[in-house]
């Protein structure tokens, strides 16, 4: 019989090998102990071989027991409970405890070896048949915990119920519950390794959470993997036009001005809008499971899970589905950064610093007042890779943007001295956290080589862009920081001082091809105090709305893929507020509505012109014929294609018209007007080419044999298009 300390253990729920003592244990004389805990159960019996063995009440809390006095009775392992509860009613139940491991021994040496390119494949909760019976079989990763338990609505929550077996060799605990299937909410319930219970946890490889404030996770069906797409690889590449339109789903738009869209709605009314404005991408920010709606996701603690605010996993299969079909492709802002001190997340998850580190010198974000993924420990590297591999393998979707590189790359970042810790070498770099972008950067061109990876990284950090193999950190793509705070402190400017301010529009072209870079207007440029790109813009109403159509034609032309986010497309007068939708009801005014068919204009042009994408990355796309008439605010520069197609763009930022204009130009030709953001289509005062185009002259200017006599407008950007 069971030992009266066993007894306890188990009743009290503090039994740390439970499968040494439930279920069928032979007793070393041919027969079989029978134990089962079943709180509430007033009787129970075994059911098994065509026979009925009732059991005996060990403790009153619902532990039973019984001796089978022969082996055959429990051949195979195979018998079924019969319990009758409290208010008379019977149920037929299969024990957890007669069920051998779940993980196999590949798995356990992979995942303690941190290499498992899958382990959401393996932890977490899936649906599984095992003898031929029906449930769930849950895995959990908490090797200093003394015991865990699986809870949910199956069990009352009772963490005494279902406690696990815990795989040494890999610290995963482990249970195969039978009969809990797809939508059962549950947690994991953990003793720290000196016995004290912690705050019950969600599941970190949980596929589907409860919508906030609840915090369960609920077992879901794992999405199949997406096939490969040539087309969508394509896409991606540096030659290829990439224009994002980024997006808050949650304040986009809002049904009935109040509430959510979910991803069937999503998918009926942003994809169509955001192919028709003539975007490449869409970029969502974060839609990974979070507790706070002010953090935008950028605090998540879901990282297997998009977000039920918007749906069900499912649902998001099918919104990535119809933005494919649209032409459009998906990225997801993506946080291994840091993450929230949430008591259902990561943090001390089995009463230890088990995904953070223990330093607060290395572990706490200053900045957010959260936590940082310890990258030096192989599980931990293991299960962001993972998640990066989950998103682009399960949802298809095409790439994900790294928030917040900058902060992974330096151990002193929004830190001052004495408050970090050097690397091995003395140095500042943090020499773990590039190893594990290398790594997660060569897994996913490894593993889904149409995907791409893009960093948000605010300094001059070397080489981000550019392959692991040749010393970099292996991502695609940059977005380039300093270009985007130079020139908007420059449009900021009163026309009347940007002659000596030049630089901060040309500066950019002094390393433009040293990464492969995206130009970012993004969310972060209009919050917190920040105003809406128009209310950055100088003058009176005309002159703002001019600035910011001339600043737009300035950024489509100039080299690298474009980023625009929500409502900076119809130039949203006030700041973004994540808990309004945007004012839709500004297209109703002809200043917005031309700004938005400027940018519609600018997607197709930008599209449909190799000279503007082809060679986005590198200098042979690029000359300048004027970059130094700052008294005039003048910038005059040549895109080019492969091919030789050519494009000049011409950028006046003062609010007057340059008349007679001489320009150098490459060669002679026509040079016809495809965009001046000046147009009265636009909201503009229609200055420009009269006939729409103009021939060149054989008369020298700028360095060059020909030239072109332009009537530039005021605060306008002018696309010319060459035709020899």
């Amino acid at each position: 019989m069971l030992s009266e300390a066993d007894v306890r253990a188990l009743v009290q729920g503090r039994h740390a090998d439970a499968f040494a003592v439930l279920g069928p244990h032979a007793d070393g004389e041919g027969g079989y102990w029978l134990r089962v805990f079943v709180p509430g159960a007033e009787a129970l019996v075994a059911l098994c071989g065509g026979h009925e063995l009732p059991l005996k009440r060990r403790h009153a809390d619902g532990l039973f027991e019984g001796r089978l006095p022969d082996r055959p009775a429990l051949a195979g392992g195979a018998y079924r409970l019969r319990a009758v509860w409290h208010d008379g009613h019977t149920q037929e139940l299969d024990d957890p405890y007669r069920f051998g491991p779940v993980l196999g021994e590949l798995d356990a040496w992979l995942l303690a070896e941190g290499t498992h390119l899958r382990p959401y494949e393996v932890l977490g909760a899936h649906e599984r048949v095992l003898d031929g019976v029906a449930g769930t079989a849950f895995a959990v990763w908490a090797p200093n915990a003394s015991r865990a338990s699986v809870v949910g609505d199956f069990n009352a929550w009772d963490g005494r119920r279902h406690p696990m077996r815990l795989r040494r060799e890999c610290g995963v605990w482990e249970l195969f519950l039978p009969g809990v299937g797809i939508g059962a909410h549950y947690k994991f319930e953990l003793l720290d390794r000196e016995g004290r219970l912690l705050p019950q946890k969600a599941d970190p490889y949980a596929r589907r959470a409860e919508l906030r404030p609840a915090t369960a996770s609920i077992v879901a069906a794992m999405p199949e993997r997406v096939a490969p797409s040539p087309e969508r690889q394509r896409a991606n590449a540096l030659d290829a036009p990439i224009a994002i339109y980024e997006v808050h789903l949650a304040s986009w738009r809002k049904r009935d001005g109040h509430y959510w869209l979910d991803w069937d709605e999503l998918a009926d009314q942003l994809v169509p809008y955001a192919a028709e404005m003539g975007f490449t991408h869409l970029e969502l920010l974060p839609v990974s499971e979070h507790p706070f709606d002010g953090s935008w996701g950028y605090q998540t603690l879901g990282l297997f899970a998009p977000t039920a605010r918007h749906g069900d996993p499912a649902a998001l299969v099918r919104f990535v589905e119809r933005a494919h079909a649209a032409g459009l492709g998906v990225l997801l802002d993506w946080v291994p950064a840091h993450f929230p001190t949430d008591a259902f997340g990561l943090a001390r998850f089995d009463g230890t610093a088990l995904y953070e580190y223990a330093d607060p010198r290395e572990g706490w974000h200053n900045d957010w007042n959260s936590l940082v993924y310890n990258f030096g420990r192989a599980e931990v590297r293991n299960f962001l890779v993972a998640s990066a591999l989950y998103w682009l393998e399960r949802f298809g979707v095409d790439g994900l943007r790294v928030d917040a590189v900058a902060s992974m790359l330096y151990r002193d970042y929004s830190r001052r001295p004495g408050q970090w810790i050097p690397n091995v070498h003395g140095g500042r770099e943090n020499l773990e956290a590039i190893a594990f972008l290398k790594r997660l950067n060569e897994v996913v061109g490894a593993e889904r080589a149409q995907a791409i990876t893009l960093a948000e990284e605010s300094t001059a950090f070397p080489a981000v862009s550019r392959p692991t193999w040749a010393g970099g950190l292996g991502f695609h793509y940059k977005w380039n920081m300093g270009w985007m705070h130079d020139t908007l402190q420059y449009m900021r400017r009163d026309p009347i001082h940007r002659p000596y301010h030049h630089g901060e529009m040309t500066f950019g072209l002094v390393y433009a091809f040293h990464e492969n870079f995206v130009l970012p207007l993004s969310h972060d440029e209009v919050v917190h105090g920040k105003g809406s790109l128009l209310a950055k813009m100088p003058g009176d109403r005309w002159q703002r709305f001019a600035n910011l159509r001339a600043y737009y034609g300035f950024m489509w032309g100039h080299p690298g893929k474009k980023l625009l986010f929500m409502g900076g497309e119809f130039a949203q007068l006030s700041e973004w507020n994540h808990e309004q939708s945007l004012d839709w009801h500004l297209l109703d005014a002809s200043e917005h509505a031309g700004v938005q068919r400027l940018v519609k204009d600018l997607n197709t042009l930008y599209r449909s012109a190799p000279a503007l994408h082809e060679q986005d990355c590198v200098g042979a796309g690029f000359e300048w014929i004027t970059h130094d008439d700052a008294q005039r605010s003048l910038l005059a520069f040549l895109r080019r294609a492969r091919d030789g197609a050519t494009m000049l763009v011409v950028c006046n930022f003062a609010p007057v018209v340059q008349h007679g204009l001489r320009l150098g130009v490459p060669a002679p030709g026509r040079w016809l007007e495809r965009i001046n953001t000046d147009s009265v289509h636009y909201g503009g005062s229609n200055v420009g080419l009269a006939l729409g185009a103009v021939a060149s002259e054989p008369v020298a200017s700028h360095g060059r044999t020909h030239s072109v006599v332009l009537t530039v407008p005021p605060l306008a950007t002018v696309f010319l298009q060459w035709t020899p």
